[in-house]
């Protein structure tokens, strides 16, 4: 028996981990670095395209839930997560290259995976079961095969991605270090305030700035609200950003002593120090006009920038009418899909979708059940949504408490019911783990 895994991001690196440690041979294909996606730079497995921000960490968070239960799989990505973390405050960051490098290596040492870099236009043929985690962005000639296969022309939706600034380039003077609400280390931030006069000079040039034009891979214009271009977010009206990337609550600026009026948060990118992301910030502009926009917050005004903000198309199935909740192709059950393209949305949310189809996949190799996780479990929630055929107007969906079936107490403290939710879910998960043998 052998299965094989088509792309090696966050979903198929845990879809193959997950197979090898059953002892099941995996074919894992990856057509870096002999070609690259439009949103792809480096050729190692789970390259973080976007934030390097994993989200929450706090187990009374729907991501940091996610996480723990992951982690209750063996998650190869949680593994990996904590051994190349970055200070975020509350959120678990990591350093991009340290987490991919690490990924990848364990991957590569693996005895049962065989890893084969090639453009994969067609499905392998000589595999038992085959896992498509090909991404939001596989290659034209894999699309199409998916749409032969489901007899769909699939969704899609843009997505943006934050530029990057040196940390030599940010100006100290004009910033101050504190994580909203005192949560985390004292530095794991940096903020940039803007006065009134500044955010509202800010606010008229970003929306009057030029934009890029989309890439003539994909015409529509559909931008999914949780990567909202922040020039999108500001044309919504003059105090949306405010409410948004730039809200100033839980900061003081120590120079003043009061809040400031919009401020601007940069998260370390990497465990030197050397790079900072602007939270928030993904963006479709020009590039010269991000450098002008960007550099009038006063303390960005002689940033270097190491990357720009880029959008990018991503696809997705409409996974309610094609797929169940064991990630199963519907109509062919020896086929699963893994990761973004299931609607799924989130880092951590891809790794979960493919810890399930590489667990799944194994489990129909050895001629067993496959799995469906308790609805109370983030996992198991996640999974159902994507399959929910009562699911008309389809859309990605990232962890978050509203997909769990309510307690059936009454707890009107947030923090203790999501702490309720948390608890519930993992008890489930650990009782429905027993009763299955995982």
């Amino acid at each position: 028996m052998k299965a094989a895994v088509i792309g090696a991001g966050l979903a198929g690196a845990e879809a193959a981990w997950q197979l090898q440690m059953r002892g099941v041979p995996v074919d894992l294909y990856e057509m870096k670095p002999q070609k690259h996606s439009p949103a792809h730079r480096s050729d190692g497995f789970a390259e973080l395209v976007c934030s390097n921000s994993l989200k929450a960490e706090r187990i009374n968070s729907a991501a940091g839930l996610l996480k723990a239960e992951m982690a209750d799989f063996s998650s190869l990505c949680v593994e990996a997560a904590y051994k190349t973390r970055v200070p975020a405050g509350g959120a678990l960051a990591v350093d991009r290259e340290q987490f991919s490098a690490y990924i990848t290596e364990k991957i590569e040492g693996c005895a049962h995976v065989t890893v084969i870099h090639k453009e994969v236009t067609a499905l392998p043929t000589d595999a038992d079961v085959v896992i498509v985690a090909a991404g939001p962005l596989a290659s034209d000639a894999l699309a199409e095969t998916i749409r032969t296969l489901t007899g769909e022309a699939g969704l899609s939706f843009y997505d943006a991605a934050a530029p990057i600034v040196t940390a030599e380039s940010i100006d100290f003077s004009e910033a101050f270090t504190q994580s909203r609400y005192d949560r985390g280390g004292a530095d794991d931030y940096v903020n940039c305030p803007m006065d009134k006069a500044q955010y509202e000079a800010f606010y008229e040039a970003i929306t009057t700035a030029e934009r890029a034009e989309t890439h003539s891979f994909d015409e529509r214009r559909d931008v999914y609200e949780g990567c909202m271009p922040i020039e999108a977010l500001a044309s919504r009206g003059k105090d949306t950003m405010r409410y948004g990337p730039l809200k100033p609550v839980g900061l003081v600026n120590p120079k003043t002593g009061h809040r400031p009026w919009a401020n601007l948060q940069l998260r370390k990118e990497n465990n030197a120090g050397t790079m900072y992301n602007l939270v928030g910030f993904q963006t479709n502009l020009k590039f010269g006009e991000q450098k002008r926009v960007f550099s009038m917050i006063p303390a960005l005004k002689n940033a270097q920038f190491v990357r720009y903000g880029v959008m990018h198309r991503n696809t997705f199935l409409d996974s309610p009418r094609l797929l169940s909740a064991d990630f199963s192709l519907k109509t062919d059950p020896h086929i699963f899909f893994a990761g973004q393209i299931t609607g799924v949305e989130g880092y951590m949310e891809s790794a979960s979708s493919g810890i399930l189809a590489g667990l799944n996949a194994a489990r129909v190799l050895c001629g067993k059940e496959t799995i469906v996780l308790p609805e109370t479990t983030m996992m198991g929630a996640l999974s159902r949504y994507i399959s929910d055929e009562s699911v008309r107007d389809f859309q990605p969906m990232g962890a978050n408490f509203g997909v769990l079936p309510p307690l059936n107490e009454k707890i009107r403290d947030k923090a203790a019911r999501y702490q309720a939710l948390a608890d519930r879910a993992l008890a489930a998960l650990h009782a429905y783990k027993e009763k299955m043998g995982l």
